[in-house]
This record gives C-alpha cells, structure tokens and sequence, in this order.
C-alpha cells in the first residue's frame, strides 16, 4: 500500500510518497532542489503535481517545537507567508535575519520566527579551518566574527578553547580555495600569528585593502592575499576538483592548447636560421595565405580588427587578412576574467559580438565559453591580471568585482577595472586596448593618444563633435594641426564634415585646401578674424563697406 501523508500547506488531499524525484524541482517547504524520496500531490495536471512536490524532510518536519533562541512559547509550523493585515510578506527569521521563500516555525504572539533550515542547524560543526569543534550559542546578541571581522546581531558558533567566534556562514569556508587568478591553491589563514604581514595589503582579486587581523585566503609561496568573500565567489573560483589538483610551482602558460592553429605549406630559412612560414593554411579560413608586406587601403585584419601592420597573411582569392601574431593565437586559452576555458572562434563578415570586457562590438576573433556565453576580443584576451601602461607610472592590477567602478580616464562603470594601490588611478577595458596611434578619414596626419591636456587654456573641445572635452580624460591628438578629439570620435563616431561652405566661399576654400581637416569651431575664429582684417584694411583705404560685422553662421 502506497505511503500518504496529510499535510497543512494542502489540505485538499493527501500528499504521496515517491523514492526517487530526478527533476530537481523546488520543494514547496525550503525550495531546494529536490532529487530522491519526496512527497506530492498526484491529483491533477503535472504544474499541480510540481506545486506541492516536498522533500521528504521537509515534509516531515513536526507541527511544533521549542527551541532554545525562544524558550517562553511553543513555535507552530507556518507557511512562509504571513498575513499582517496590511498586506501579505516573507517572514523576517530571527536567526540568519533573511526574509526568504520557505517554511518557518512561528510564535504569532511574540512575531518570533525561524527558517525551518535554521532551526535544524548542528549543534556541533567540524570547521575545516579549525583545529576544533564549534558549537552554537543559542542566544541573540551583537558580536564581532572572528573571522570575517564584520559585526551583526546572531547566534554565534564559538571555540570555548580558543575563545573564537564565528557566523554559521562564515563557520562553512572551505580550508583551500583555488582561484581564476592564482596557479596555486590558498589556504584560509584566521590568525595574525599565522600570518606576519603589515596591515597595509591589498586583496589581488578586487585591488582594495585587506584587514589582516581577520580572515583571508593567502598563498604562502607567491604572497598572495585575497578577502574571503572575493575567493569563494562562484566567478572566482576555478571549475576544478581540487583533490586531484597538484599544486606544484610551474611557469603559468595561458594557453592549454598545443595543437598548432595552421599548417605551413611553404617556408623560407631566414639569416639567423629561424624558420620564415611564407605560406599556410589557416583553421580560420578556406583559402590558403601568403606572408606579404603590401598594405592596402584602410586594410584590417580580421582576427583583432586593428588596422594591418607588415608583415601579415593575406588571401590571394578574397579580402582576408591576419596578423602574424593573430595567426598564431592559441585555439584554447585560459583567461583570469573568467573560470573555463576559452575557445578560440572567428566571426563570419556579416556576424558580430560585444566583447564582455571592453564591452565594444567586434567581428573579428573571439575567444569564447559557449556554456556561459562570454566573449572575449583578441585585444582583450591578451592583457592579463597585471598590466603596465605608458598613460600611468605605477603598475596596475585586474580588479573584478560585484559592484560598479568608475574609470579615471574615461568615467565610464565597469565591475572588471585595472586599479593601482599606490593611487586612486583606475582604467577599464576599453581605454587599456586604445590604439596608441591612429588615423581618421581623410586627415593626413596620424592621431596620438594623450593622457594630458595640450595646453593651459582651461577650455578644451573635441574638434570633430565640437562639445567640451573633460580635462582628465584621455584623448586623440594630431600635434601637427592642433587638433584634438574624443576617443568615440575618432575610432567610432560619425565625422560630422563641413556641408556648407556660407557666402565667403572663395575664403572658405583656400582655408580648406590648407588644412585638410578643420573643426568649424576654429573654422569661426578664423573667419571672424579674418573679416576684421577685411574690414582695417577696407576703411583705411576709404572702401565702402559691403560685409557684416555680425558673427558668420558656416553651417
């Protein structure tokens, strides 16, 4: 005879047992995923049968109980939602102090609640970091955690040996994390006897100061410190089983991926005997490519998008060009933005992706994770967790993070930045990659990225947009014309032109023909200028005169 069982939360029928759920639909009394022996109402469509689905547990749990945090009354089994007259809400439990969707034991006169997962916490913890047995207090009161260092209102798990205090959350830390970032595992040091270090150290994983008297995860070996939260993270944590891992010290290569990424077909043997490949054939591509030094116009390659630099591989039967660095892009790489590997993938012509670190749109190479769906530019892909830039004189390290940071030379918000310790400098993705050199439609010089203003002027402007340039952000800058511009404007604004050459066309003209790219800001300044000279010279020969003083509008 089939096992039945009434329940409060569905009164309408009896709940059935079955051994063995494989769905791992949420149970209705702790909404965990329930695998194995569970019971359910049978009545119905299958979205009924779900909906009152429970762990066996949990179904089974007693009506009532007293427990020791409220001793003066019994505490009733209830939904998780109680009705306060005003309106229907979670229950606040008095133990992890979170609202959440799930059972509770209730005392209504004293609003007392718990978690039906709190009251069933152990009454002694093995803590792997500890060398002895926690046990719980089963009282409320605000303390300081011993390990975390952050203080709330709880019941404490404590060391009655070494008089430790601990949040039951914090009670859970594993002993040895391996991260993303790291080549070696870190152990969870709790103790500054344990660990002889200044306060002054910075977490490698977010760049922000780590209080050294409380809980960290550090590896001895390479001195690397990381905040507890920063190192269990879910995004920074590597998908490895850490029992089979070997943590030896080995040079860290990126790339996991010895296969070649072409075949050479042709070759040469240069002066210092190094081999020259001269021809190959690209896993990116159909055709075979040859190495060639003639550079077309505007010609990109389509592994980074960068503009083609000679040496390169070029198609002989279509447009198709690489690097010689992108041609030898490994086909699977590790990156320290994210915890699989990434697999190198090239963009069809009419096919794009937003790089999920410089956040731009990109159709050449993309190393991706097609679990996550993360992409990475071959630009980004290649700059590390340690970067050194002309546009800074310290060195910066990757900071990834919940939250949103500002980057200093372009204010925009990112949650993975490069931070310096020394100063408050900070600089995303995006500005990382900038281009140190580039060109702009049909002006003939070459474009500078600067990080200083040019001048002391105090008014400073792009001159293709014309609106204000922020003093301390980055800008392009062609010395040779005077000519500075927003960096969206060079590489992917639109050039706003001159359509209109207005009544001085003659003048307009020759000023064009002298400066091939001119912003119509100081195209003004140079007619009102010149106007004026018109004028002194026109009265002091006694020429009537036959042009306005008014301001000349050239659009």
């Amino acid at each position: 005879m089939e096992q039945q069982l009434l329940h409060f939360s569905h009164p309408e029928h009896p709940l059935v047992f079955y051994p063995n759920a494989i769905r791992g639909h949420p149970c209705c009394g702790c909404q965990e995923s329930v695998y194995g022996p569970c019971y359910y109402c049978r009545e119905g469509e299958l979205q009924h049968w779900i909906d009152t689905i429970h762990h066996k547990s949990c179904a089974e749990v007693p009506l009532g109980l007293h427990h020791p945090l409220h001793p003066i009354h019994p505490l009733i089994l209830s939904p998780y939602q109680i009705d306060y007259g005003k309106d229907i809400q979670f229950s606040n439990c008095k133990l992890c102090n979170e609202s959440r969707n799930q059972y509770n034991y209730r005392c209504s006169r004293c609003d007392f609640n718990l978690h039906i997962k709190c009251t069933s916490l152990p009454f002694i913890m093995e803590a792997e970091f500890h060398d002895h047995a926690l046990t719980p207090i089963w009282k409320l009161f605000t303390f300081t955690c011993d390990l975390c260092g952050k203080e709330g209102k709880g019941t404490p798990y404590q060391c009655h040996l070494c008089s430790f205090w601990v949040h039951e959350r914090c009670a859970s830390f594993p002993r040895r994390v391996k991260v993303v970032r790291h080549k070696h595992l870190l152990h969870l040091t709790h103790s500054s006897l344990e660990f002889h270090q200044p306060d002054s150290r910075f977490c490698q994983i977010c760049v922000r100061k780590v209080d050294t008297r409380y809980g960290l995860y550090y590896c001895s070996r390479c001195n690397f410190v990381a905040h507890l939260d920063c190192a269990i993270a879910k995004e920074n944590r590597e998908d490895i089983d850490l029992s089979k891992f070997e943590d030896e010290d080995s040079e860290v290569d990126e790339s996991i991926d010895s296969a070649a990424p072409y075949e050479v077909k042709k070759f040469n043997v240069g002066d210092d005997k190094t081999q020259i490949d001269t021809e190959i054939s690209h896993f990116s591509h159909e055709h075979d490519l040859n190495l060639t030094d003639e550079v077309q116009n505007s010609q990109k390659c389509n592994g980074c998008s960068r503009a083609i630099v000679p040496p390169f591989y070029s198609c002989a039967k279509c447009s198709f060009s690489l690097h010689k660095s992108c041609a030898n892009l490994p086909k699977k790489k590790r990156h320290p933005l994210h915890r699989h590997p990434l697999i190198l993938i090239p963009m069809e012509p009419s096919e794009c992706f937003k790089c999920d670190a410089c956040k731009r749109a990109c159709n050449g190479f993309s190393y991706k994770c097609e679990g996550c769906n993360f992409n990475l530019d071959v630009q980004c892909s290649l700059i590390s967790d340690i970067l050194v830039h002309e546009g800074h004189e310290h060195q910066l390290i990757l900071s990834t993070t919940t939250y949103q940071q500002n980057c200093t030379s372009c204010n925009s918000e990112s949650n993975q930045i490069f931070r310096c310790t020394v100063c408050e400098f900070a600089l995303d993705f995006k500005c990382a990659t900038l281009p140190y050199t580039t060109r702009y439609r049909q002006h003939e010089h070459s474009f500078t990225l600067c990080y200083t203003v040019e001048d002391d002027s105090n008014e400073y402007y792009c001159d293709i947009c014309e609106e204000e340039r922020d003093p301390k952000h980055w800008f392009y800058y062609c010395v040779d014309c005077d000519y500075p511009a927003h960096p969206n404007c060079i590489l992917g604004g639109s050039y706003l032109g001159i359509t209109q050459i207005g009544s001085l066309g003659i003048l307009t003209k020759l000023i064009v023909i002298h400066t091939p790219l001119l912003s119509l800001r100081k195209l003004r300044t140079i007619l009102n200028a010149t106007i004026v000279v018109i004028l002194v010279v026109s009265l002091s020969f006694n020429v009537p005169r036959v042009i306005s003083t008014s301001t000349i509008d050239v659009y």
